[in-house]
């Protein structure tokens, strides 16, 4: 409970029963108090709880057959792919039309711009620029109250390479940050103790900023003698360097804070390597991990990677022993897509699973699914021609943080001349070019900030937040 729920329960010398030599006291209840007053209380109340978001990325697309919903509002029929989720109806909304604009055109940078909406023109070999992501914008607001401000999640450890990132979150500067990718090393970073203890952990904390400060005061000498374009190039590092002591600080400053202890049956699966043979293992493995940081208030962003655009899994399990981008390149092959929109299906059935652990799991007197906001989906549509229209793209979950849900925004619709016939030349025109300019992915992300309360009026392109479901 809060501060506040917890206050209502201390003596209150105003309010008591009185029986033979004894005094016991009420606790403090809203009757008792000034109308505005309890409303201010609860306001406060609300206002102090965890804010969560969780982010989801799928490469390649899916199969927009057997994905889209083609009924708008509420009371659609789930399409085929999205079945597993029929029982959260309530708690999600789907979308139809959404692109990011300036990610038209562009194929394997599609994870690097998801949370961006950058820039980032592959074809003709400028230099990899990218910008912060949504996800980094909102960690440097609430991430000042938990020991990790992001958690970074990936299919691949490391950042990956320019153009082709294991990584959906970007710093400030646009530095990619390394994701992890086993979820015994996750676990044990969050909740494992280092050997030697706190002063083992600090004397190298101390040790690294001391090489830090090292490498700055070099840098500055080296900086006067370089060309222009070799600054660049050493500010970019400096910028990463920078990065690296703020989170060096933040780790010092929590070393004499305990880390919540795991009951044993809950860190259990997390005390073994799990093999990505066995894709529904492992996935469901990291959305655990997930769960567990967010229930533990370890951390409140967490972005995660099911797959890169040039490493999915396959998913023998159900048969499928082509990766994704394989499958992603069906040229319109019925036997493929179909083995595509099982893929789909099967991904669809883990993160039904991660949205029930969210809602079985209370945050107080709420789920902890109500106090969190899950975006799932891919920055591109149309594997087979790399196309970015038309995004497959949900918002789940964060009822409690304001949003309204169970309906499909459709913003093809009005655009239409027919009803959706689920066609494949129709997915693969709707896939194109977008049919609402306005449409933009980045509007979502926007309105996600603001329900973090992050102070924002635009993210990147955005022109405005979602008002079908504020």
């Amino acid at each position: 409970m809060g501060n506040i729920n917890s206050q209502r329960w201390l003596l209150d010398r105003r309010h008591f029963l009185r029986g033979v030599g004894t005094t016991m006291a009420l606790p403090l209840l809203d009757a008792m108090v000034p109308l505005n007053a309890s409303k201010v209380a609860r306001a406060a109340e609300a206002a102090s709880k965890p804010r969560r978001s969780v982010f989801v990325y799928i490469p390649n697309g899916v199969n927009g057959m057997t994905w889209q919903v083609t009924q708008a509002g509420r009371g659609y029929a789930m399409s085929t792919t999205l079945k597993p989720l029929e029982k959260h109806r309530d708690n999600f909304t789907v979308f139809s039309g959404l692109h990011h604009p300036n990610g038209i055109g562009q194929a394997h940078v599609c994870a690097d711009t998801w949370l961006t909406a950058a820039k980032i023109d592959a074809q003709s070999g400028r230099k990899y620029e990218n910008t912060v992501s949504c996800d980094q914008v909102m960690a440097e607001v609430v991430g000042q109250q938990t020991r990790f401000p992001s958690l970074e999640l990936s299919i691949s450890s490391g950042t990956g390479q320019p153009f082709n990132s294991n990584t959906l979150a970007f710093s400030r500067d646009g530095v990619p940050l390394p994701a992890e990718d086993n979820p015994k090393h996750v676990f044990n970073r969050l909740f494992g103790e280092v050997p030697g203890g706190i002063e083992a952990q600090r004397m190298g904390l101390t040790m690294r900023r001391s090489v830090l400060d090292s490498v700055m005061e070099d840098a500055g000498a080296l900086r006067r003698n370089l060309g222009k374009d070799d600054r660049t190039k050493l500010d970019e590092y400096l910028h990463a360097v920078r990065d690296v002591e703020k989170r060096t600080e933040r780790l010092d400053a929590w070393l004499d804070i305990p880390k919540p202890e795991v009951p044993k049956d809950l860190a259990a699966p997390f005390q073994r390597d799990v093999p990505k043979a066995q894709a529904g293992e492992y996935w469901r493995t990291i959305f655990d991990i997930i769960v567990l940081a967010l229930r533990t208030d370890m951390t409140r962003v967490v972005t995660y990677m099911n797959g890169s655009e040039g490493n999915g899994l396959a998913i023998p399990e159900i048969g499928i022993t082509q990766a994704r981008h394989n499958l992603s390149h069906h040229n319109g092959d019925p036997v493929v897509l179909d083995r595509l929109a099982r893929s789909d299906e099967f991904i669809m059935e883990q993160f039904a699973n991660f949205l029930n652990d969210l809602s079985n799991i209370r945050d107080g007197d709420e789920p902890l699914l109500d106090r969190t906001m899950v975006l799932f989906g891919s920055g591109m549509s149309y594997g087979h021609s790399h196309s970015n229209s038309n995004l497959p793209i949900m918002l789940a979950g964060g009822r409690g943080l304001g949003l309204k849900h169970g309906q499909h925004v459709d913003y093809n619709k009005p655009h239409l001349k027919e009803d959706y016939t689920l066609s494949y030349d129709e997915w693969r025109s709707l896939c194109g070019k977008p049919k609402d300019d306005k449409a933009r992915l980045s509007n979502v992300l926007l309105t996600m900030l603001q329900k973090m309360n992050v102070p924002s009026e635009s993210f990147v392109d955005s022109v405005g937040a979602v008002s079908e479901i504020v």
